[in-house]
């Protein structure tokens, strides 16, 4: 029962509690860039997941052998190493996105999601935990991109999931507002991100408020 409380507050903090997007802020330089579609910062994301899954395993189960004093240039290594593999691994199996990314993907390696959840958690815990750390994190980032990259798509250009046959050939993208459809040229651009970005901030506090101011009175009906 313990073990699967932890394993519900990890997945709750990664996504929503403790969001790397939307409440620490973190890796904002891929979130504005790459979020032009659904696609682009799906695929980012997916990428992030699995070096800060990987990378929080293997530092777990070596964190008894790393010297404290050289710790980080070691957690940067095994990232870096992670990153290259999966870098590789996306020229080779989907080309057309990984030009697209192009340089954002070999900078997870200096992402903060990557390696604040290295030293914060898979450094002091197990490996399993530590894994599930990272991909609750990585998680967290993959909703939120892919909810912005939706929004600046749909208003930027009425469609959605564009560039979805550069990794499904068998697929093509979607237009869900009509061929008129002007669209908005700040969506497409980083100032629309910040925008959208803000009120996503925004609703999160919101609900999160609602939510404590709930909490007493559905505790005291209880009662």
């Amino acid at each position: 029962m313990i073990f699967r409380a932890k394993i519900r507050e990890i997945f709750s903090n990664g996504l929503w509690k403790q969001n790397s997007s939307l409440v620490q802020t973190l890796g904002l330089c891929p979130l504005l860039a790459v979020t032009t579609n659904i696609v682009n910062g799906a695929m980012l994301s997916l990428a992030t997941i699995l070096v800060a899954g990987l990378a929080s395993f293997s530092v777990s189960g070596l964190r008894r052998l790393i010297p404290r004093e050289i710790r980080i240039p070691i957690f940067i290594m095994i990232a870096a190493t992670l990153v290259t593999l999966i870098d590789q691994c996306m020229a080779s199996f989907f080309s057309g996105i990984h030009n697209v990314l192009g340089i954002f993907i070999p900078l997870i390696i200096t992402n903060c999601i990557v390696l604040a959840r290295i030293e914060a958690f898979a450094a002091k815990n197990g490996p399993l935990l530590s894994f599930l750390d990272g991909v609750s994190t990585g998680a967290g980032m993959l909703w939120t991109l892919v909810l912005l990259g939706g929004m600046r798509e749909l208003l930027g250009n009425g469609t959605l999931f564009s560039g979805i046959e550069s990794v499904l050939p068998a697929f093509s993208e979607f237009r869900i507002l009509p061929e008129s459809w002007p669209g908005f040229l700040l969506f497409t651009l980083p100032p629309g991100a910040f925008i959208l970005l803000a009120f996503m901030i925004a609703g999160k506090n919101w609900l999160a408020a609602r939510h404590a101011g709930q909490a007493p009175s559905q505790n005291s009906a209880n009662c």
